[in-house]
């Protein structure tokens, strides 16, 4: 029965691969811009002592949502490349879904606001500062699934921009 579920799951997937790997690539575009803010904002704060992160504070929420659209961003992209696998083994997308999956880690037990809390307080060599910066490498393992995701789009854009014509032309009167 779970086998008949998830080629169910998968066969969905065949048939919306673009428009799925489309807002897939768009939720995680949005890690981008949360990468940045862990580099300018964590990072070169911890290094040198000020803040190098050009956007308001008060608009903290906005940026705390777009990383946490991470998590669809996660199971679609995992979906997708265990849907890739079903056409046979391909070691890119095992190491593409390992590198995604160890964000759970990071999401759910050593947070961005632990590893705020632990620079701002200890020293960069304390133990909870080498977990902190575990959970920064942790953050930074899905940046080659981003340009991954990116590629595909870029090799796709032909079949996308025709699927988005042919959209456009049929709403049309």
């Amino acid at each position: 029965m779970l086998m008949k579920m998830w080629g169910a799951v998968s066969d969905w997937y065949d048939r919306h691969y673009l428009a799925t790997l489309v807002i897939t690539t768009a939720a995680f575009g949005l890690q981008i811009f949360h990468l940045y803010w862990l580099f300018t904002e964590v990072i070169l704060k911890k290094f040198t002592g000020e803040s190098y992160f050009v956007f308001p504070e008060n608009l903290t929420i906005v940026y705390v949502i777009a990383d946490y659209l991470e998590i669809p961003a996660l199971i679609s992209t995992t979906l997708l490349y265990m849907a890739a696998l079903r056409k046979g083994p391909k070691t890119k997308a095992i190491l593409y879904i390992f590198l995604l999956n160890t964000q759970w880690l990071h999401l759910f037990w050593i947070t961005d606001s632990i590893v705020v809390q632990t620079f701002s307080a200890n020293s960069v060599l304390a133990w909870n500062s080498a977990i902190a910066w575990g959970a920064i490498l942790i953050d930074y393992l899905e940046v080659p699934v981003i340009f991954e995701m990116l590629r595909k789009i870029y090799d796709e854009r032909a079949e996308i921009g025709h699927r988005v014509r042919v959209r456009l032309a049929s709403t049309e009167v």
